[in-house]
């Protein structure tokens, strides 16, 4: 399988756990976050195993947050967040290494429409003026309406793929480029 134009057969454990780490940010549904960290560190702590500087780790961390309407929340930890909050530091710690693929389960199942739409919006946004492939699973029709493509699975066999109106103006402008 070759995926961002590197074969992934053969390579080690630890060069796939780099892989991983440079090419992919997950995006889970039950969060994941270690509880003893506040959101900044959780947010953080991909910086920590790709050896950045401390300071450069919080700077990131602090901006990421911010755009995600946790500027006010960094010192918490998960257990004094809301279900949304902790989905929100999740998401920041998926963007903190700038990966070019981002995987969603669920992103914005504990989030108000509101918030679940800002955070949709920002997805859309990194797909369309950064290039970033995001893959989100998904039983909302209203996450789905933010996608290119939509695959449906049952019993993981495919049903159904689909362009929606967004991948094909997508696929129209790089018609006409």
């Amino acid at each position: 399988m070759v995926v961002t134009g590197q074969r992934l057969e053969g390579m080690t454990s630890d060069e796939l756990a780099r892989f991983r780490r440079e090419t992919v940010g997950f995006v889970f549904q039950a969060f994941y976050l270690v509880q003893t960290l506040t959101a900044l560190e959780n947010v953080a702590l991909p910086g920590v195993f790709a050896g950045l500087p401390r300071d450069v780790r919080e700077r990131r961390a602090a901006r990421l947050l911010n755009a995600l309407g946790m500027g006010d929340r960094m010192e918490h930890r998960p257990a004094q967040l809301s279900g949304g909050q902790q989905q929100r530091v999740a998401i920041a710690r998926a963007l903190f290494n700038d990966p070019p693929i981002i995987m969603g389960d669920e992103p914005t199942g504990a989030l108000d429409s509101k918030t679940g739409n800002t955070v949709m919006r920002m997805l859309r946004s990194l797909c369309t003026r950064q290039g970033k492939t995001i893959l989100v699973v998904t039983h909302d029709p209203g996450v789905a309406s933010y996608a290119d493509r939509i695959v449906r699975l049952r019993d993981g066999r495919i049903v159904d793929d689909q362009l929606t109106a967004n991948g094909e103006k997508e696929r129209a402008w790089e018609t006409r480029h």
